[in-house]
């Protein structure tokens, strides 16, 4: 998930450097992804708004989710299960290592 620094609901809040930023990360973002877990596609989205399916409406962010070919992408609208084929801690571990910006 990539949220702005600044609390804001709407897109139209973001100002030009915001908006730079938010595309920036998620650039960056994917390019870890692709270095760790070599998905073969993503679901980038927005959900604005509880109708549109936010859980979290006080603060606008993107979704980026790996996907593979033959994933298991109904899982979580069944029996709200999910599927994670490694620890989310080992999972960040690596995602530091391999991370595309700053001073590495």
């Amino acid at each position: 998930m990539i949220s702005p620094i600044r609390h804001i609901r709407e897109l139209s809040q973001l100002n030009n450097i915001e908006i730079l930023d938010l595309f920036q990360t998620l650039n960056n973002a994917k390019k870890a992804l692709d270095k760790v877990l070599n998905p073969d596609g993503y679901n980038i989205g927005l959900n604005i708004s509880s109708s549109a399916g936010a859980g979290e409406t006080r603060h606008l962010h993107i979704h980026i989710v790996p996907r593979w070919k033959g994933d298991v992408n109904f899982m979580t609208s069944l029996y709200d299960t999910k599927v994670i084929s490694q620890s989310l801690d080992e999972l960040y571990k690596q995602l530091r290592e391999a991370q595309t910006y700053g001073t590495k």
